[in-house]
């Protein structure tokens, strides 16, 4: 594949639209995360007497379904991707690779 056809690939409207959502979906999920885990994180090193009270009156504290909520939202965030990945964006991903393998086979490159 020679510079010409690669340049034709990155400026092709499907690859750039696909990139775009990918990274779009990335970054936003990964925000959430990282806003969740750092105010966790926070409330750790400025409010430990918050996250060693009682959950319910007994032995349970804030701090462990705190803890297990962060986790379970990873889970769930690692879900909300794979979902709009495999119903969305592979289908844009599928167009985009079309579009690519034609312009590869312009010049008789597979």
């Amino acid at each position: 594949m020679d510079d010409s056809q690669v340049d034709r690939i990155l400026h092709n409207p499907k690859f750039q639209e696909m990139v775009s959502k990918k990274r779009t979906l990335s970054w936003t999920l990964t925000a959430i995360m990282l806003f969740i885990y750092v105010g966790f994180m926070l409330l750790v090193g400025y409010n430990k007497e918050f996250l060693a009270s009682s959950f319910s009156g007994g032995v349970t504290t804030w701090g462990i379904p705190l803890g297990l909520g962060i986790i379970v939202l990873s889970f769930i965030l690692c879900g909300v991707y794979s979902y709009i990945a495999n119903n969305k964006l592979d289908q844009l991903n599928e167009e985009a690779l079309k579009e690519v393998e034609a312009i590869a086979h312009e010049k008789g490159m597979h």
